[in-house]
Order: structure tokens, then sequence, then C-alpha cells
């Protein structure tokens, strides 16, 4: 008995705001000062790719997140941050900008609106793609202090322009791309191929969401690079109107613009002659 009254009088002697930190779950944790207007990151880490974006998407605002341990304001707040040098490879102005971070009024959540310029990241599918970083710290001002450790004030973004070959495997487990139906590999291809194929969501909502069941949102997981059982949609909706758009015309210059390296030999969808075994 004497036991449990030393544990009790621990507990009720501990401070006001431990106690309502150990009612707080995981997503919340720091909620037990409400009158304290503190930031932090909600991930240390971030990623993003172009890859299958469509390829007239230059620009790309990606927004990284933070969550304000405090009251929210019937205003509109802003914030601070700086960027880490000595880790951060993108430069400002060319490969990122970053427009004015905000905390919405009525809101604790925010985040710093990061625009990404796709024409200035370097490589491509022949000679590998570079991977940028971006480290951005939170920095105290007149309105908000960082709540976390110094270590954990910071979060770190890597972007690029990677379109890598769908992981589709062919019956040994090796990487397959059949040139009788597309021709040559290029990421141009995938990027249209992706763009196309989400378009069925349009026009056969029923139809789309069953494929992306099996197939993925991306066409991640065609077994065999071969989408047998949606042949006649795959056919009709994506693999011609490729077809269509990279023998029109009126969309070589754009394309050679973006890609000088783009083969144009993609092939009608109805004429495939497969090779003899």
């Amino acid at each position: 008995m004497e036991k449990i009254k030393i544990f009790l009088c621990a507990i009720l002697c501990l401070p006001v705001f431990m106690v309502v930190m150990t009612s707080c779950n995981d997503e919340n944790y720091l909620c037990y000062d409400e009158n304290y207007s503190g930031l932090y990151f909600t991930n240390d880490t971030m990623r993003y790719s172009f890859g299958v974006t469509p390829a007239e998407v230059r620009t790309m605002e990606y927004r990284i997140p933070v969550a304000l341990m405090g009251k929210p304001s019937d205003s509109d707040r802003t914030f601070s941050y700086r960027i880490e040098m000595e880790h951060t490879s993108a430069e400002y102005g060319v490969q990122y900008e970053i427009r004015e971070p905000v905390i919405r009024a009525d809101s604790i959540q925010g985040y710093i609106p990061i625009v990404l310029n796709r024409d200035e990241l370097k490589g491509d599918h022949k000679s590998g793609y570079v991977r940028y970083r971006l480290d951005i710290r939170l920095v105290k001002d007149n309105q908000f202090t960082p709540t976390l450790s110094p270590a954990d004030e910071v979060c770190v973004l890597y972007f690029d322009n990677a379109v890598e070959q769908p992981n589709w495997l062919d019956a040994d487990g090796n990487k397959i791309w059949t040139e009788y139906r597309f021709g040559k590999w290029h990421p141009l291809k995938y990027i249209k191929m992706v763009e196309f194929y989400q378009q069925i969501a349009n026009i056969q909502p029923e139809t789309y969401k069953n494929m992306v069941e099996i197939y993925g949102e991306y066409l991640e997981k065609v077994p065999y690079g071969d989408p047998h059982t949606y042949m006649t949609i795959m056919k009709k909706y994506v693999y011609k109107p490729m077809y269509d758009y990279f023998n029109d015309p009126a969309n070589k210059a754009d394309i050679e613009s973006l890609y000088p390296d783009f083969p144009f030999d993609f092939p009608d969808p109805y004429n495939w002659i497969a090779p003899m075994s």
C-alpha cells in the first residue's frame, strides 16, 4: 500500500504539461501547450520525381508540410526558414525557387512551396539522371519557434527528372520492353503511355478501376509487359493514341525540342508483327 501511495504522489506531482503529453497520441504528441507557437516538419525526408508527369508540365510546386504546436489563428501566417547550403546541391533560381511559406487561417497545418524547374534537371536515360538535394531548416522568428532538436528541424528534399523503364519481367525475371510493339525504349513513350492509360478513368471508370487493380496506377505491374486481359482496351485508348501522337507532324518539333533523341518508331498497334521465334 505504501508503494502505491508513493507512486500516486509522483504522478500527481508531475508538471502539468507532462501529464497532458502522455494523453496525446503519436500524431499530435506536441500538443501539450496550446499557447506555445512552435513549428515542426512532419517529415524529415521527402522525395519527388517528375517521372511520368506529362511532358508538357515543365514546373511543379512541391509542398513541404509543417505543423503547428499551438492554437490556430484567424488569419494567414508566415514563418521563417533557411537553406542549409553545406548539403544542398540544387541551385536557387535554376533547379528550384521558394515561394512564401504559409499557415492558413484556422489551421495548424502549413507548408513551404518549392517550385521545381524540370528543364534544369540534368541527365537522361542514357547518361543517368542527376538527383538534387535541398536541405531546409526552420528558424525562430517573432511568431514561431522550432520545437524539436536542431537535427530534427531540417527537412531534406530529393528531386529529379528520372523516368525509369517499368519493372515488367519476362519468364526469367529480366526486364522486358517489347520492341515490335513499342519500338526502342524511350522515357517519352512511357510518359505518354501512362498519360493515355489514366485517361481511361474518364471514359470507362469501372474498367479503369479493374485495370488499376491488376496493372497499377502507372502500369508498373503489367505481367510480362503484356496486358493481355485488356488488350482491346489498351489498343483503342492507349497504343493507338500514342501512335497518332508520335506520327502527327504537328507534334514533331515540340517532341524534338524536349527529347532530341526520340526515335519516332512507335508502330501502329493494329499492324504489329511479332518476330519469328
